[in-house]
């Protein structure tokens, strides 16, 4: 016991500074890999995405105890999910929040009576524009069921998100609304990224860029 509480105190610095950086990865800031290509081209398979948690919501360190709102969540905003429909943690992008109105047509979005304006690029890249603001999205001819839904109006407490790669996402075409307690944070850069597909080589052309 004497030696356990004298190396306690020879290595306390060292104890306080793992309590502080868990405790800001707990709450603050934290950064996850992305192991699927549902946001693609927006974020690819191996990127490491910097995530603020504190974004929306202010949580005690190592708990869901909310201290205190710091934002609302918003239209286009990429977050982290917790989803229990899911059981595993999803990234998303968010496309309509409460109180609003939303449909699908052949993977063309209204929100609000709005309809988003498709912009070929290349390679089955579409710039999307809508409310005011632009991203680019995949649409891969894959046959999916998912590419149309009937109108629906978002409840209050959650979200709709779903994947940039609109053909090869499982989001809440499949799992439903997300409720915002649900939501950890959100994703606003790439830190680095591997390729899985060329021997986990470093991708420097995507480390430290913003994600919109």
């Amino acid at each position: 016991m004497i030696n356990l509480k004298q190396s306690v105190k020879n290595n306390l610095p060292f104890i306080l500074l793992v309590v502080l950086l868990f405790s800001f990865r707990s709450s603050v800031a934290d950064w996850y890999y992305v192991p699927t290509g549902s946001m693609e081209p927006t974020i690819q398979v191996g990127d490491r995405v910097v995530v603020d948690k504190s974004a929306y919501t202010l949580e005690l360190p190592f708990t869901d105890f909310v201290i205190a709102q710091t934002s609302d969540i918003k239209r286009g905003d990429i977050v982290i999910i917790d989803s229990s429909a899911a059981d595993t943690r999803l990234v998303k992008r968010v496309i309509a929040v409460a109180g609003d109105k939303v449909k699908l047509e052949n993977n063309v979005l209204f929100v609000n009576g709005e309809k988003a304006t498709l912009s070929a690029k290349d390679h089955y890249l579409y710039t999307e524009e809508l409310l005011g603001q632009r991203r680019t999205i995949a649409l891969n001819p894959l046959p999916s069921p998912a590419k149309s839904f009937n109108p629906v109006t978002v409840p209050k407490d959650h979200v709709l998100a779903m994947g940039d790669n609109r053909n090869n996402s499982v989001d809440s075409r499949y799992y439903g609304f997300i409720p915002t307690k649900e939501i950890q944070g959100k994703a606003y850069a790439v830190a680095f990224s591997l390729d899985t597909e060329d021997m986990y080589l470093p991708r420097k052309d995507r480390f430290f860029t913003a994600l919109h």
